[in-house]
């Protein structure tokens, strides 16, 4: 039998947010409760999935004799390792090509999608899928709260969801998902919404089983506008944990140099808090570079106030404010050039972007920018790090 190359999805590493299956125009992507599959009877390769994922946990591939049945993937926790394959002649020479064809069509689908992501070698290993479209959780609504000024067009919610006695061990940066009641003009019900979770590991209140989100309001959002709408009591159903990579690492040396954009910040506000709550005389290890229109438009702008400067370093970018010219997250990097570029070349430098994809190439070319003036090679720097997982890329 020929050996044939075939497309799969790492079931560690996907979030779930179904954006590959909405995209693939073959319906070679469909999923079930647990996983995310590709058909190998209809892809034809053609990568359009692969720069809409935000985790890289769809560009995994397989040499195999027989290519494995959705069944097959349906029932992975993680991806099998790769078997041998008796030496195939031409047929090897054939998958060289094909190789070389994929190859060029990542590196091209790649350039703007942060490449195949790591998790932190120090971090915690992460609990997912833990309730699934069939059976997921049901939380109780216990806050919810406006985070951006009254009359911004800005509306972004705190909620606050309680598990009770159900688990549910979260990581912070990890997404859980939000099921929207009702059903899509197919019949069929909704698929989960992922949002980020805001609060530490121990919750947003130590000791209590619970969570927060950071949810924006869009005016056609199915799920942003039941969520913002919730009041104290109200029930919700939610699947998750999903995510493996965009993780904080244990390593208290550790330093974070954290880029968003709007609700962006969420996984951030919980990497900070989690942070001070370990150790808040572990000082001078976190930076936070936040861009929003106003500040009235910026969420938790209040409490990131308080944060003493000497535990995080705080630059805000406002694109819109009134008595001041337009600056965006890159043009804050570049302000601080030195110091950015010193923490490029630390090995115990993490960075985390996340927030809206737009702003991915303005922040790579501001590290070129910062890299090229110090005499430093930003594409080698970034795929170190990334090699050893310490560059996260989540946006949306």
């Amino acid at each position: 039998m020929t050996p044939l190359k075939q497309h799969l999805i790492d079931p560690e590493i996907c979030i779930r947010c179904y954006t590959c299956e909405m995209t693939c125009a073959l319906e070679a992507i469909t999923h079930d409760d647990a996983n995310v599959v590709v058909d190998a009877q209809k892809c034809n390769f053609c990568m359009d999935c692969i720069p809409v994922c935000p985790t890289g946990s769809i560009d995994e591939w397989r040499v195999v004799e027989a290519p494995y049945s959705l069944d097959d993937q349906f029932s992975w926790e993680e991806l099998p390792e790769q078997a041998d394959i008796p030496d195939g002649g031409e047929a090897e020479t054939g998958l060289e090509a094909l190789d070389e064809g994929i190859a060029a069509l990542l590196a091209e689908a790649h350039a703007g999608a942060g490449g195949k992501a790591k998790p932190p070698a120090t971090a915690s290993k992460p609990t997912v899928n833990l309730y699934t479209l069939s059976k997921p959780a049901t939380a109780k609504v216990a806050g919810t709260y406006r985070l951006t000024a009254e009359g911004s067009d800005n509306d972004v919610r705190h909620i606050i969801l309680d598990f009770a006695g159900l688990p549910m061990p979260v990581l912070e940066g990890q997404s859980i998902g939000i099921v929207p009641p009702g059903v899509a003009a197919d019949g069929t019900p909704h698929l989960p919404r992922l949002y980020s979770i805001s609060s530490p590991r121990d919750g947003e209140r130590p000791g209590f089983n619970n969570l927060s989100l950071t949810v924006k309001r869009e005016p056609e959002g199915l799920c942003s506008n039941y969520i913002c709408d919730l009041s104290p009591g109200d029930e919700v159903q939610v699947t998750g944990p999903f995510g493996a990579t965009f993780l904080m690492p244990n390593d208290p040396d550790a330093q974070l140099l954290m880029i968003c954009t709007g609700t962006g910040s969420a996984p951030f506000r919980g990497f900070t808090m989690h942070r001070r709550r370990e150790n808040p005389r572990n000082t001078g290890k976190l930076s936070l570079v936040f861009g929003a229109r106003r500040a009235e438009e910026l969420p938790y702008f209040g409490p990131l106030a308080k944060v003493p400067e000497a535990f995080m370093h705080k630059v805000f970018a406002f694109s819109r404010a009134d008595d001041a010219p337009k600056s965006y997250v890159q043009d804050k990097l570049r302000e601080e050039p030195d110091r950015t570029a010193a923490m490029l070349v630390d090995a115990k430098t993490h960075i985390y972007i996340c927030g809206l994809k737009k702003m991915e190439q303005g922040v790579e070319e501001a590290f070129a920018d910062i890299a090229r003036r110090a005499g430093l090679d930003w594409r080698a720097l970034r795929d170190t790090m990334r090699e050893d997982g310490r560059y996260h890329l989540e946006t949306y």
